[in-house]
């Protein structure tokens, strides 16, 4: 039997470690932040307080503990233009199987306009052009284990491709959620992109070297290859509360709050609301707060965007369903960025 009693202190411990206060930014310190980038835009339109609300496909991304959550089979489809021009491009499928839990799938690619190859002495170009990309596939698992706890895992494939340079490794997701009896409220709890360093490898750090420049005779021209750094993945903690604060005959509300501990970023306190009314239609807003991420200056460096969106949710055929939605933010000097998911569940 679960303890709700320690569970609750063990969250509430978790809550004030995650929110901590640290003087030095850690930004741009790992490797693969595109794995960062919120999947799904009912997630992402409540300001990323979603870790114990996600009970969709997209609980590959927020909470493999989610996905136990699910009774109907799921397919979701991302297209957004990302910051700078950026392709940003997610497929994922998720799958009950009676007992066995619910297994999914998620592949997500993020790509770029090939630019021309320029150096010092070609400004204008060498006639070649160079790409970027970034790759990761997951396989996920969740269920249930009692009628009130679930957990999840997931194992993904993650890849970045600059020119001819490749770094490549493996890394494991975990989730839980867990349904109280004080009115339903939910918990939820995730770590996110555990797994090896990258290091990118490849023919371009290739050159001639004469390890022996003062003997005569020797091989002046030795092939070898500059020796890169190793970098960690965007390892992330997440822990979420999530209730249903209001409910009339036809719709109730959900508020959320999320607290993650990034090992790359400040920690951020993330509030998030959706309005839910007959399951068909959708009204969401949210805002993360970043804590103590500032310059030597004392001025904060990480913007506070708030989100907004919305969704419906319509039956086309007897086991058919279509959802749509759609969220909004604003990035400041970025621009804004808005995001669509199309999904179908049967």
């Amino acid at each position: 039997m679960i303890n709700l009693f320690k569970i609750n202190r063990i969250v509430l411990l978790t809550l004030i470690l995650s929110v901590s206060l640290q003087a030095v930014s850690k930004r741009g310190t790992t490797a693969a932040s595109f794995l960062e980038i919120g999947i799904g835009a009912r997630g992402t339109a409540m300001g990323n307080a979603h870790v114990a609300v996600v009970d969709d496909v997209h609980s590959l991304y927020w909470n493999p503990g989610g996905l136990a959550l699910m009774d109907k089979s799921e397919v979701s489809f991302i297209q957004t233009r990302w910051l700078a021009g950026i392709d940003f491009n997610n497929v994922s499928a998720a799958f009950p199987v009676g007992s066995l839990g619910t297994f999914g799938v998620a592949i997500t690619s993020i790509t770029m306009d090939e630019m021309k190859v320029r150096t010092i002495d070609q400004p204008e170009g060498t006639g070649e052009k160079f790409g970027a990309s970034d790759l990761s596939a997951t396989l996920g698992w969740g269920r249930r284990f009692t009628d009130r706890f679930s957990f999840g895992a997931n194992l993904k494939y993650i890849e970045e491709r600059i020119w001819h340079m490749k770094a490549s490794t493996v890394a494991v997701d975990l989730g839980t959620t867990f349904r109280t009896q004080f009115k339903d409220m939910k918990i939820g709890m995730s770590v996110s992109n555990f797994g090896n360093k990258m290091q990118l490898k490849g023919d371009d750090t290739l050159l001639e070297v004469d390890i022996a420049p003062d003997q005569e005779g020797n091989n002046s021209r030795i092939n070898a290859h500059l020796d890169t750094d190793s970098w960690s993945l965007p390892l992330t903690f997440r822990v979420g509360l999530a209730a249903d604060v209001l409910k009339i005959p036809h719709g109730k509300l959900t508020l959320a709050v999320d607290a993650a501990h990034p090992n790359n970023y400040a920690e951020s306190i993330s509030i998030g609301g959706e309005f839910n009314l007959m399951d068909l239609a959708f009204l969401r807003a949210g805002r993360t707060f970043y804590l103590a991420d500032t310059d030597e200056d004392g001025n904060q460096l990480s913007p506070e965007t708030l989100n907004v969106g919305g969704g419906i949710n319509i039956l086309i055929a007897r086991n058919l369903r279509f959802k749509l939605d759609l969220a909004y933010g604003n990035w400041g000097i970025l621009s804004d960025v808005r995001r669509f998911s199309l999904s179908l569940e049967f």
